[in-house]
């Protein structure tokens, strides 16, 4: 599978549906240092289980720095240098904050594009990806439906739980980049708060993307019922609410 030709945005990799009209939308943000074309296999697994997806991977907005031995960089969503050093717990939230308004409006772009709504929009992100993606979705409730963490971390843990975007979080429990423990302590705040979220940690995987927890991500966007539809079921009933919190069988 290739994707196709005159992207619906610039600088971005897409693929649509073969016929008919895109029902969902999945934004694929690739990890520091990468591009677009990072996010092609995990493009192809999706299209495979969601046909009538529309699938679009855009380019980061900033050119990574070099690395140190020389090797050429691909893109980044926020430096891991500046002038206040290199990237820290100080630093990560205003760095990641910079690239939150124009990344909004380029999923609110990307959804007028496709003509599909912020509920059946999912973000997935890989790695610094995922930062932006879980910042973006806890600045802009519902701008989203979904937000697919791959080796991510929150820059700042949420002090507030999100009412219309569910969370789902995929790492590798040997990831020496972003630690295991960043998802964990995410899930943790986020059950504090009543938040709508899932995590997955599979044995023996770095920082990566690997099959097993893509098997996984496909498992909790088919089968996962976010929590406010359960509310909206439980509210359309008079009186099932609380009997469900009774424990009443009637």
């Amino acid at each position: 599978m290739t994707p196709r030709a005159a992207p619906l945005l610039p600088d971005t990799l897409q693929w649509l549906p073969a016929a008919g009209r895109a029902e969902q939308l999945m934004i694929l943000l690739h990890g520091w240092g990468a591009g677009a074309a990072a996010m092609a296999p995990l493009a192809q697994a999706l299209r495979v289980e969601f046909p009538q997806a529309a699938l679009l991977a855009p380019e980061g907005f900033e050119a990574a720095e070099g690395l140190d031995d020389g090797a050429p960089a691909g893109r980044q969503w926020f430096a891991m240098r500046g002038a206040d050093g290199p990237l820290s717990d100080a630093n990560r939230p205003a760095r990641v904050a910079a690239v939150l308004p124009r990344l909004a409006g380029w999923v609110r772009a990307a959804q007028a594009a496709t003509g599909v709504g912020p509920a059946a929009t999912a973000l997935v992100g890989f790695s610094q990806g995922a930062v932006v993606a879980l910042e973006l979705a806890q600045l802009h409730d519902g701008l989203a439906g979904r937000v697919l963490s791959f080796a991510g971390r929150y820059a700042t843990l949420p002090e507030r739980a999100l009412a219309q975007t569910t969370l789902h979080f995929f790492h590798g429990a040997d990831d020496a980049v972003i630690p295991a423990a960043q998802a964990r302590l995410a899930m943790q705040r986020l059950a504090a708060l009543h938040g709508d979220a899932t995590i997955d940690i599979a044995s023996g995987v770095g920082h990566e993307l690997p099959a097993a927890l893509l098997r996984c991500a496909i498992g909790r966007l088919r089968s996962h019922i976010p929590h406010r539809t359960w509310a909206a079921a439980l509210g359309a009933v008079p009186g099932l609410a609380q009997r469900q919190a009774r424990g009443d069988d009637e």
